[in-house]
């Protein structure tokens, strides 16, 4: 692998954000073969790097996976209750985890990653990356009215919410939020008198569920990681 900037690297390892990691740099924290590091400076494999003593390994291959998650599975590695688990779908990966939730009854799309730059900007609401749901509800299709109101936002108990878009479909919605808090289109919903009877995840930025059966997971291709990074500012 070649050799990449400090910052990068500590990044990819998941050692912190990349701002994170100049500020560990400036502190003095990190040494490069045994001399305090400095901003900027390049390392490669063959360099021992440590952040306050500690060695930081260096990055695996970068990967991405997309899994088509089903319904009745939880977005954690380990259940107390004995429920399934997405882990159980996924192959064996050092590092991988999850970007990002789906509640226990959701569906649809969700992306794991061993990157810990990737894995914080894709989920940081900063940098605000797109989600598309499909959602079918108790009350059937949203009316054109119901929809506007999503998009000028409802209160909900931690705080306004709103829709980057929403229009009507068969039996309920298409949205749009460019934040993910916990069950928040289910909440949004509630809110404006249409519980959600199913919500199925479409698209995470540029990566679309597509045909991806329920329970199958495929890599992402070279050309979707790279729109990816795009997305957060990483490439």
């Amino acid at each position: 692998m070649k050799a990449m900037r400090l910052q990068a690297l500590l990044a990819r390892a998941g050692v912190a954000s990349r701002r994170q990691a100049e500020v560990l740099i400036r502190q003095g924290l990190v040494r490069v073969n045994g001399e305090v590091a400095h901003l900027g400076q390049k390392v490669g494999p063959d360099d021992l790097v440590e952040v306050a003593g500690r060695r930081v390994e260096w990055p695996r291959e970068r990967l991405v996976l997309a899994l088509h998650k089903p319904r009745g599975y939880t977005t954690t590695r380990s259940d107390p209750h004995a429920r399934r688990t997405v882990f159980e779908l996924l192959p064996e990966v050092p590092g991988l985890q999850a970007v990002g939730r789906l509640d226990r009854e959701s569906e649809g799309l969700l992306l794991f990653t061993n990157d810990g730059e990737l894995l914080f900007r894709l989920t940081h609401p900063r940098y605000g990356v797109k989600k598309v749901y499909r959602v079918w509800t108790e009350r059937g299709t949203l009316p054109e009215a119901v929809c506007r109101k999503l998009v000028e936002g409802v209160a909900l108990e931690d705080g306004p919410a709103r829709a980057l878009s929403c229009r009507p479909a068969q039996g309920g919605a298409i949205l749009t939020l460019g934040e993910g808090r916990k069950r928040e289109v289910r909440r949004m919903l509630q809110a404006v008198g249409y519980p959600v009877k199913r919500l199925l995840r479409l698209q995470v930025g540029p990566v679309r569920l597509g045909n991806l059966p329920p329970g199958r997971w495929r890599r992402l291709s070279p050309e979707e990681v790279q729109a990816l990074l795009k997305e957060v500012g990483l490439e």
